[in-house]
This record gives structure tokens, C-alpha cells and sequence, in this order.
């Protein structure tokens, strides 16, 4: 009975939690190996084992946790990634919430996917709102006659702009300027799991920057 109600259980990568508190995958594997032993003497049970493909096609280890069982490793943390676990987990539980509500209300497949892409169109409006108008660098590019690319390598050999964590950001002397903002996209992986993404959008202010900047 209690390997069932543990196999129910809502459960969260190691990956995710490396994620969510900002920290390397590595570290958040040494705290969870760590803090096992601890685990198993209380619990006589182990975190559970798994593994991911990475992007190289290498097999490598993570684990599957619950709720408890992450916010028990988050005791190591500092108080933000602890902060953001909990708020992580608290998201988490409310949309399984939803989910049942919605699920219990509609009577077909078709309706509850037509629901799901109305609650992710009404989630995508609010969260441009601040976006709203701007226009993408590959926009500002063809106005005036360059690549995507080579006008990103120019903003960046300025200073404008710099690649961090798999996006372009204002570097800290262009930020609060109004020159651009975030615009959130959703996706979904192969396994059929929502993932979220910003990526930078200029303003009308930026965009005229940009275009004065190139034409000096």
C-alpha cells in the first residue's frame, strides 16, 4: 500500500529542481546523495533513482522526488532557492488542481485540449502585455538589410546585447532604458511536457537605436 501511494505521488526531477533554484545539476546530486543516508535511517526507504539522455546521447543519472522528499533536500539550500522550490511546488500543485477540475467538467479529449489552449493563450496575453508592439531583432534586421545573425554578433560586439544561459540580454548599461522587453513563448517537449521561454524583443525606442547605431 505505501509503494503504491508513493508511486502516486506528484514527483520532481532532479533536472527540474537544478532549474527552478538556479543551481548546477551536479550540486543539487551531491546534496541529494548526501542527505540520502539521513533519509533512509528514518524513512528506510531510498530517493529514487533514474537517469536522462543528454544532449550528447550520454545515459546519466538523476533522481525522481516527491514533494517531501525535495523540500527535505531543500534544507541545504539558501532562502531563495528554497523560496522558489516551494513557490515551484505550490504552482505545481495547483494546476494538478485545475487539471481535475477542467477534466471532471469536460466530457471529451477535443475539449480538453480547445480548454488547455485557451487557459495557454489567456497565460501567453497577460504575460506580453509589456511586450505588446515590439519587434523581434530578426525584424529590425531585415529593415535594414542584414542577416539575424550578423546584426545579433554586431549588438553584441557593442555591448548592447550579451548571450547568457541560451538567450541574448541587454548587458547592465542598456537595462532600464526601455529599449526592449521579454516575450514569453510556450512549447512543448516530445513527452508532451509544457516548457516556457523568454527572448528578447525591441521597443520602438530600441529599434531606432539600433537601426541609428548601424548607420554611424
Amino acid at each position: 500500500m505505501n509503494n503504491l501511494m508513493k508511486t502516486n505521488l506528484q514527483r520532481m526531477t532532479s533536472l527540474e529542481i537544478a532549474e527552478v533554484t538556479g543551481k548546477p545539476h551536479n550540486d543539487v546530486l551531491k546534496a541529494i546523495r548526501k542527505m540520502e543516508e539521513a533519509w533512509r535511517g528514518v524513512t528506510q526507504g531510498n530517493f529514487t533513482l533514474s537517469e536522462y539522455v543528454d544532449v550528447t546521447g550520454r545515459r546519466l543519472p538523476c533522481y525522481n522526488l516527491t514533494k517531501t522528499e525535495c523540500l527535505y533536500i531543500a534544507t541545504k539550500f539558501n532562502d531563495e532557492a528554497r523560496a522558489r522550490l516551494v513557490l515551484r511546488w505550490e504552482q505545481l500543485e495547483l494546476e494538478r488542481i485545475q487539471a481535475g477540475a477542467v477534466r471532471h467538467l469536460l466530457v471529451t479529449d477535443a475539449d480538453v485540449m480547445d480548454e488547455a489552449e485557451r487557459i495557454v493563450g489567456l497565460q501567453l496575453t497577460s504575460c506580453n502585455r509589456n511586450a505588446d508592439g515590439c519587434i523581434t531583432t530578426t525584424d529590425i534586421a531585415k529593415l535594414i538589410g542584414l542577416e539575424t545573425r550578423d546584426l545579433n554578433s554586431f549588438l553584441v560586439d557593442r555591448g548592447i546585447q550579451k548571450w547568457q544561459r541560451g538567450q541574448f540580454r541587454l548587458t547592465p548599461n542598456y537595462e532600464g532604458r526601455g529599449l526592449a522587453q521579454d516575450r514569453l513563448f510556450i512549447y512543448y517537449s516530445k513527452q508532451g511536457k509544457q516548457k516556457q521561454q523568454t527572448y528578447l524583443v525591441w521597443t520602438q525606442a530600441g529599434a531606432d537605436f539600433i537601426v541609428k547605431t548601424v548607420g554611424r
